[in-house]
């Protein structure tokens, strides 16, 4: 069988929900040579790792590691640690993604209770509260920046509610760790999950977590066993670990270069630095769209910076749009997921796709195709009020 090589892959602005764009270091990182994954060079790329993620995270937690998984397999990782079958299980649901953590908890036998918003919404302490205090969960589990919907979740109060009430605390910060503030020990996170692709600007396929000491000590003490052999953190740890160096299983080498590399620029470029580019580039999206004429669909003090959900507007075709902007302009946006579905475009800007040029480019190329699409949008207006915003 004659089987063609792999054609060059287009060029694409990604703009999407993820995978973000990807730095040459990052891609040149990924094509170093492999070697083992028990080799004295690999072991030291896997320390200083470590080392770097625990100041993403911005935590002090021994039990810090990247799952050899994209940012779902940190999900079920955090889930399956935790959870013993008969473990009750408080998951808020305001997106595709808390109703994915539902489900993994489910299938590890966990007692699951769910409190749910509209889509686009945030949950109040008080409603946590409520929930907490009627289910007496073991853990409970939120998601920081609900990709679905480009909402962010805020966590301070609702820790101090959870940890109160003597329950583990669980997050999801997949599209929110290094776009925005993520505090794991300031907010006393008990577990997190993450991803590669999103505000770290890596190709997908790692998934950084972390866990309290509070968390390890009860995964150290479980009675059952963890559902998951390829996810026990009881051995992946010892995998991690600089003293015992217990095979678990092979690593993805290269994609552990890569991370390590995507983790140097991070760092060196600074997080507040980074969370005030996300945050500035947000802010001129907006400037655009609005003088576009196009709503968010998130109230404005729960928006997320990185990943902007706005409503299509009435009589504009969301798929021709998409198609357009891909086919015509080789830029990539998401559409809506769930009830968003066929309302929502989802705008990322993540990472090293969160660049003032991008934003500018994007609004360009949207006002060319709501022309096309028949809607009412004056000529140069999304571009025009970016850079006035810029120059403000």
């Amino acid at each position: 069988m004659s089987v063609p090589a792999l054609r060059t892959p287009p060029r694409r602005v990604l703009m999407g929900p993820g995978p973000s764009e990807i730095s040459p270091r990052v891609l040149a990182a990924l094509s170093a040579p492999t070697v083992g994954h028990l080799d004295p060079f690999f072991l030291d790329v896997m320390n200083e790792t470590q080392t770097m993620l625990r100041d993403l995270f911005r935590t002090q937690n021994q039990l810090t590691l990247a799952v050899s998984g994209t940012g779902s397999a940190g999900m079920e990782t955090c889930v399956v640690n935790l959870i013993e079958p008969g473990d009750r299980m408080l998951v808020c649901v305001n997106g595709v993604f808390g109703s994915r953590m539902a489900d993994v908890a489910g299938r590890a036998q966990a007692i699951v209770s769910t409190i749910e918003r509209p889509f686009g919404e945030v949950f109040s302490p008080d409603e946590i509260a409520a929930a907490v205090k009627q289910l007496n969960p073991k853990v409970v589990g939120i998601v920081h920046a609900e990709t679905s919907t480009g909402a962010r979740q805020p966590l301070e109060e609702i820790s101090r509610i959870v940890h109160d009430a003597g329950a583990l605390l669980l997050v999801d910060c997949v599209t929110s760790l290094g776009g925005i503030p993520v505090e794991i020990d300031g907010w006393q996170i008990d577990a997190a999950y993450s991803g590669t692709q999103k505000c770290l600007s890596c190709p997908p396929g790692l998934a950084p977590v972390t866990f309290s000491p509070r968390a390890l000590e009860l995964i150290q003490n479980r009675k059952s066993k963890i559902q998951s052999w390829y996810l026990d953190m009881k051995m992946v740890a010892n995998y991690w670990s600089d003293k015992s160096r217990a095979y678990h299983h092979t690593a993805p080498i290269n994609m552990n270069y890569a991370l390590h590399e995507a983790l140097r620029i991070v760092l060196a470029d600074g997080l507040e630095t980074r969370w005030v580019r996300h945050r500035r580039n947000h802010l001129l999206l907006c400037s655009g769209l609005e003088a576009m004429g196009v709503e968010y669909a998130v109230a404005e003090e729960y928006r997320l910076p990185m990943l902007n959900a706005v409503k299509i507007p009435a009589g504009v075709d969301d798929k021709a749009v998409r198609a357009q902007l891909l086919n015509e302009f080789g830029i990539e946006i998401g559409g809506g997921l769930g009830p968003m579905a066929g309302k929502t475009w989802r705008i990322g800007l993540m990472g090293e796709t969160s660049t003032e040029r991008n934003v500018l480019m994007f609004l360009a190329a949207l006002e060319a195709c709501l022309v096309k699409q028949g809607a009412s949008v004056r000529p140069g207006s999304g571009v025009a009020a970016a850079i006035a915003a810029a120059g403000a």
